[in-house]
């Protein structure tokens, strides 16, 4: 059985690459694991990951804290806040299906959207939570 943490994060760098919204504003499937060091603006980068034990008594279950980075730079804030609206659509409630495990919910959690110290990149963290469980 897969671990529940890489079925969740391929079940949902699979549903950000067919989300025809994101793909738009993105102007390809540029979702990315790790960029390409020639990768063109905007970008999805899939980030940092937290899991936690959820269990209930004899039922195992997990908790993922995961977070996803929009890259931009087309000058303010305005592409950065697009794409995190969009992978807010892309990924609420999702009901995605991770290899060997079942998608209890996937919940937005927060966004920050700041420049970043070079002046000219827009970053767009974006946080979810979701809970899995083995089949």
């Amino acid at each position: 059985m897969p671990i529940a943490a890489a079925a969740l994060r391929a079940a949902i760098h699979a549903a950000l690459s067919a989300h025809a919204p994101l793909v738009s504003v993105l102007g390809g499937p540029k979702i990315y694991d790790e960029p390409p060091a020639t990768a063109a603006f905007p970008y999805v980068t899939l980030g940092e990951a937290r899991v936690s034990d959820f269990s209930t008594g004899d039922e195992p279950g997990e908790e993922h804290q995961l977070t996803l980075h929009a890259w931009s730079r087309q000058g303010g804030h305005r592409e950065a806040h697009v794409i995190a609206g969009t992978l807010l659509q892309a990924l609420d409630d999702a009901p995605l299906a991770p290899d060997g495990h079942h998608l209890v919910n996937l919940r937005f959690a927060l966004a920050d959207i700041r420049r970043e110290a070079d002046g000219r990149t827009y970053h767009a963290l974006v946080r979810f939570r979701a809970v899995t469980e083995p089949h």
